[in-house]
């Protein structure tokens, strides 16, 4: 299994980026999707979860109303819509995909967000 995420950088404040993950070596419509992020020193952050089918979606209340989770299951791909984007944002983003848990992770993406 390998989910590869792309599309960080470094951005101003108030930027916006799309942060994509691809998988692949599984069914990727049986799979949950998760972005996670985290900074050195710092606990991993749950940031959104989508469900498989699309229907169920979840945000940490520091990103909601600025982030936006989805997912092309015909793609096997899984997106993150990130705006407005704070210096707080900065961090290591990774994929997940779960069964019931985060059972397998990405290399991650690194989102540097300047003041």
């Amino acid at each position: 299994v390998q989910l590869q995420a792309s599309g960080g950088g470094l951005v101003q404040t108030g930027g916006s980026l799309r942060l994509s993950c691809a998988a692949s070596g599984l069914t990727f419509d049986d799979y949950a999707i998760g972005w996670l992020r985290q900074v050195p020193g710092k606990e991993r952050e749950v940031v959104s979860c989508i469900s498989r089918s699309d229907n169920t979606k979840y945000y940490a209340d520091s990103v909601k109303g600025r982030f936006a989770i989805s997912r092309d299951n015909a793609k096997n791909t899984a997106y993150l819509q990130i705006t407005s984007l704070k210096p707080e944002d900065t961090a290591v983003y990774y994929c997940t995909a779960g069964l019931s848990n985060y059972d397998y992770w990405g290399q991650g993406t690194l989102v540097t967000v300047s003041s």
